[in-house]
């Protein structure tokens, strides 16, 4: 059975720092897009950082560049956010998600992805 479980999320002051997991089982990460996505009460989902199954190449949206960075580790088959500098707006629902993928190709936001964790929750907030 294929899942994803993220963990890290919690209160945090602003300009604080996070580490979110995203732990996958039943499947490989590697062969695989992997996404991260956020989403507010009252606001759309919004993609945040993708990671591409090559590893070669990652994405983040404006409102994170700089202060997030996507990664992975093969051998725990799992993918990280570490999130520096937060801010009130970063407050919000985050999940990860996989995409299968072709070796060549690069992920996008928002991109068409497969699977979905549960979600791990971001608070922001002196």
């Amino acid at each position: 059975q294929l899942q994803l479980v993220e963990s890290g999320g919690g209160l945090v002051q602003p300009g604080g720092s996070l580490r979110l997991s995203c732990a996958a089982s039943g499947f490989s990460l590697d062969n695989y897009h992997i996404g991260w996505f956020r989403q507010a009460p009252g606001k759309e989902r919004e993609g945040v950082s993708c990671f591409s199954r090559s590893g070669g190449s990652t994405k983040y949206a404006d409102s994170v560049k700089g202060r997030f960075t996507i990664s992975r580790d093969n051998a725990k088959n799992t993918v990280y956010l570490q999130m520096n500098s937060l801010k009130p707006e970063d407050t919000a629902v985050y999940y990860c998600a996989a995409e299968r993928a072709s070796l060549i190709s690069r992920c996008v936001l928002p991109g068409k992805y497969d699977y979905w964790g549960q979600g791990t929750q971001v608070t922001v907030s002196s």
